[in-house]
């Protein structure tokens, strides 16, 4: 079956070295990358992306095949076919899943926190069926704010909310206002809209639930860095019990993460001092944990 790619808007943040191709968050864009990327071009190629409907990259139907080819594409078109992917949240997920689609071409892959919701049994502690409840209360969330139209004035409303996660983060401002500024679209009918569009939007969920990620972490032949958020997310306002579901995942997933490292030599896990917003948290140790991964593939 013949895929048509979508064109990728590209940042090239330039360097010299082996490449490095950097890959978003779901309803992310490029400019997550902003404050590592630099770090990483000391000493690499580096490479940014806006997946297919986020940023400025045009709209496609959501699906991480067709997603991958347009990965395939941006490092075709730039000439580094055997750029190293590195990927943030979603970004990682498919990192790792482009990596195993490429196998003799890709040298590795690195994912940063790109572990989804999991499954009811890594919630410990959790009756799984309690478990199971909530997170299907975690995805109907998600799927009611999936392509938010954002209402007269809204802009200002969501660019206060910024703020206060700047300062609940230390995350400085201006990296928070760009992520929000490129992320918002007008449409048509001349309304803003949180991109990707609310069509691409439930697509790309259900595209991420479809993953059996542990799956796929032990089907990788070449080496694996696996990053993990040390701090948990902030409290969700009205959902008292969203900590304990986050900390009971915490848990699980540390648990599975050191099982998967001790049993599969191919695999590294670095915890990495931030919540899951890591990139513009806490880019320093990001940025070492990516450069040692790959100075040890330039080592092999």
């Amino acid at each position: 079956m013949i895929r048509e790619h979508v064109t990728l808007a590209v940042h090239d943040h330039g360097g010299e070295g082996a490449p490095l191709l950097l890959l978003h968050g779901a309803g992310r864009t490029l400019a997550d990358w902003a404050a590592v990327a630099p770090l990483l071009a000391r000493h690499h190629r580096v490479l940014a992306v806006d997946l297919r409907g986020h940023g400025f990259s045009p709209d496609g139907t959501w699906s991480i095949p067709e997603v991958l080819v347009d990965i395939e594409a941006v490092l075709d078109t730039h000439g580094i076919p055997g750029a190293l992917p590195v990927g943030h949240s979603l970004g990682g997920m498919l990192a790792v899943r482009y990596a195993l689609d490429h196998p003799g071409v890709t040298p590795g892959a690195v994912n940063l926190d790109g572990y989804g919701w999991g499954r009811p049994g890594q919630y410990v502690g959790l009756d799984p069926a309690y478990a199971e409840e909530r997170l299907a209360q975690v995805r109907e969330l998600a799927a009611t704010v999936a392509g938010q139209v954002v209402p007269r004035g809204g802009l200002k409303d969501l660019l206060a909310q910024q703020r206060t996660m700047s300062a609940q983060l230390g995350i400085p401002y201006e990296l928070l206002e760009a992520g929000v500024r490129r992320s918002v679209h007008e449409r048509a009918d001349g309304q803003l809209e949180l991109r990707p569009g609310r069509e691409h939007a439930l697509e790309m969920l259900a595209e991420i639930d479809s993953l059996d990620l542990f799956a796929l972490f032990r089907r990788m032949d070449r080496p694996l860095l696996l990053g993990r958020a040390l701090r948990p997310v902030p409290s969700i306002p009205g959902l008292d019990w969203f900590d304990e579901l986050m900390a009971a995942h915490a848990k699980g997933l540390a648990r599975d993460l050191a099982e998967l490292a001790h049993s599969r030599a191919e695999v590294t896990v670095a915890d990495i001092d931030g919540t899951h917003a890591m990139l513009l948290e806490n880019p320093r140790p990001v940025a070492d944990a990516i450069l040692g991964f790959a100075a040890g593939l330039s080592a092999d």
